[in-house]
């Protein structure tokens, strides 16, 4: 082994078949499972051939599938014509049109559902108001919205007349908003007055025009829809209400027919580390990519009500909300404001109340969940849950072993997935009525997705004890097709680390002696101990197993003998110990770890919160940490962050 490869100092052995009631339910079987994956191995671009012609309804149809003349900047099906709003609607209304679509639930406590008739409705005025006033095909619009309706039916409407739309997170301070206003040279702002977010209303309107004031120079116009109540400053010719937009508009408009490659939308990372990246996808490829993983992973029935909790401004809200489960037909849940308001029992209340079957979240929003206690679910009838998923990071063993048991009872699977924005959709994952899970493993790449592990030199490595760079070697329809205006940092960001052979994803990983995949955290977040290269997930799930620990993130902190050392901000389940207890249970846990994993795991810092800094989306800001840990001047821009306040303690100055 050479210190490039890092080492899977983790060993997770429970292994949990699909329940018996839920196996022979399934939408896939066994035998279906192994027919899709050996067609894809022997015809790749004949089995995404089929399922296109298959699964989406189109204009024009294409004659050539894969176009790698280019390559790696791949086109898919790019002399087809469809549209993606018509695909994800009026394909529906025949013989679906009053099932509902979207059953909304604002924090406040108001509600109200959208069947797929009304919601076409709601499109097409929302669509004729962008053209009445100048929104072309090709334009550029940015939805900075709450998590409300009229979110899904801006995305839809700019979908519908050929506008590429790229959302915001409405936790983004107007700095970063205006940064992407002025990279997309966008025509419009979509926004709201505010949103609710634990019990408090969140300016939008003000971020927008604070985010307008000395730039965002290619904006026109502004639409602002009332969701508070709270009154905000209307600048004469630039802004209008979105009812007032809407007013006297036809309930009827045409679907722009674009080609399968028009960019869909523009999705910014998080530009923590410089430029944001505008990732663009298509049309045509990441519609079939969010539909198929949709029907494949969720197993999605007729009957389900299906929860994915992220918001739209990431990449889970627009695949598996906006996009995906309407492609396929299915009832989805909005839920607008906080998961702590007004207590740790809303989510479960709101599963009770709007008798939710298939649960996704992300494993931050779970460990704090956990952290809670197993009565407050208790509390709450989840008895129509039936499947429960993972996104948006590594699902440690204890958090998921608490998943199965306490909110699904021991008879829900859970599909633990592992994709990225750049992907578009799910790539890795269980499919619930075949896969035998294991806590804490995407397990195996769905039917199409050729997943390898590799070492520096681009060799796949086969020793189930070592990891390596997360690559996929063939091209798939969902994949990002560039950053937008940069493709030279398209091609230098996931593909010239080994000579365009490979998308290169940046996460780390290894297989074990079964096959299936772990993965081992960011690249950039690999720790190297005394010459070992330690993944950070594995450390931190050894921490989580300890029964005082709800959750902890682990970074490097630089050290003159070890090169780097291990430093853990750990949150506990109770109250934070200070002072001589918090001596004695870093004692502890720092033995426990040592057990667990090896003495090398052993941290060298570990520092108590109550909570760990956190984008409103759930992500865990680990670069903040890093700098905290190395006692560094921290230039991260936390306007996102839940608990901005909580940065001092993180300090150890409270």
């Amino acid at each position: 082994m050479t210190d490039t490869n890092i080492e899977s100092i983790l060993h997770e052995n429970r292994s949990f078949p699909p329940p018996q009631d839920f196996a022979a339910k399934a939408r896939i079987t066994p035998a279906e499972l192994a027919a899709l994956a050996t067609e894809a191995q022997r015809d790749n671009v004949g089995f995404w051939t089929r399922l296109a012609r298959e699964e989406l309804s189109w204009h024009t149809k294409f004659k050539q599938a894969l176009d790698d003349s280019q390559a790696p900047n791949y086109r898919w099906f790019a002399d087809g014509i469809l549209n993606a709003s018509y695909n994800c609607l009026d394909v529906h209304l025949a013989a679906n049109g009053d099932k509902p679509a979207i059953i909304f639930e604002g924090e406040p406590g108001d509600s109200h559902t959208l069947t797929y008739r009304q919601l076409t409705v709601e499109v097409c005025r929302f669509a004729n108001a962008l053209k009445a006033q100048g929104i072309e095909p090709g334009d550029r619009v940015v939805i900075y919205m709450p998590m409300v309706p009229e979110a899904i039916i801006a995305m839809q409407a700019c979908a519908r007349i050929g506008a590429t739309h790229s959302v915001v997170f409405g936790g983004f301070s107007a700095n970063s908003l205006r940064d992407r206003i002025n990279d997309a040279s966008a025509r419009m702002v979509i926004t709201a007055d505010g949103g609710w977010r634990g019990g408090k209303s969140v300016e939008l309107k003000a971020a927008v025009d604070a985010a307008l004031a000395d730039s965002g120079r290619s904006v026109e116009k502004v639409i602002v829809f009332k969701r508070t109540g709270e009154p905000v400053a209307m600048r004469e010719g630039r802004d209008l209400w979105w009812s007032d937009a809407v007013k006297g508009q036809r309930d009827r408009c045409e679907p722009a027919w674009v080609g399968a490659e028009h960019p869909l939308f523009l999705l910014y990372t998080s530009g923590s580390t410089g430029k944001p990246k505008g990732i663009q996808h298509s049309t045509a490829g990441y519609l079939l990519s969010t539909k198929l993983s949709s029907q494949w992973v969720f197993d999605l029935r007729d009957d389900d009500v299906f929860w994915c909790t992220a918001d739209i401004g990431w990449v889970t809200g627009h695949s598996y909300v906006c996009y995906g489960p309407l492609a396929a037909g299915a009832t989805i849940v909005m839920y607008e404001g906080a998961p702590m308001y007004p207590d740790g029992g809303r989510f479960w209340k709101i599963c009770e109340k709007l008798g939710v079957t298939i649960f996704y979240t992300a494993p931050t929003a779970l460990r704090a969940l956990m952290k809670l206690g197993n009565e407050l679910p208790a509390k709450y009838d989840l008895s129509k849950l039936r499947l429960l998923g993972s996104v948006g990071e590594p699902i440690n063993p204890e958090a998921w072993i608490w998943y199965h048991t306490v909110i699904g009872k021991q008879r829900c699977p859970i599909v633990d997935t592992w994709w990225q924005t750049e992907t578009g959709a799910i790539m890795a994952s269980p499919i619930p009525g075949v896969t035998a899970t294991k806590p804490g493993s995407c397990t195996n790449p769905i039917p199409g997705i050729d997943m390898a592990i590799v070492d520096d030199e681009g060799h796949v490595i086969s020793n189930p004890d070592q990891g390596g760079w997360l690559v996929v070697r063939k091209p798939w329809p969902g994949m990002l097709r560039t950053i937008w205006g940069d493709n030279a940092r398209y091609l230098s960001n996931y593909w010239a680390r080994f000579g365009n052979r490979y998308y290169v994803a940046g996460d780390t990983a290894h297989q074990d002696q079964d096959g299936y995949f772990w993965c081992l955290g960011r690249a950039d977040d690999v720790l190297k101990v005394s010459g070992h290269r330690l993944g950070t997930m594995e450390i931190e799930s050894a921490f989580v197993a300890h029964p005082h620990v709800a959750e902890t993130a682990v970074v490097s902190r630089l050290h003159e003998i070890k090169g780097e050392s291990i430093f853990a901000f750990v949150v506990c389940r109770g109250t934070r110990p200070t002072g001589a207890d918090a001596d004695r249970l870093a004692a502890e846990l720092r033995e426990f770890v040592g057990k667990e994993l090896g003495a090398i795991a052993k941290p060298d810092d570990i520092r108590f919160a109550d909570n760990l800094p956190k984008t409103r989306s759930g992500k865990i800001m680990r670069r903040l940490l890093r700098a905290i840990a190395r006692d560094e001047e921290i230039t991260e821009d936390i306007s996102t962050l839940e608990n901005p306040a909580i940065v001092e303690q993180l300090r150890g100055r409270t």
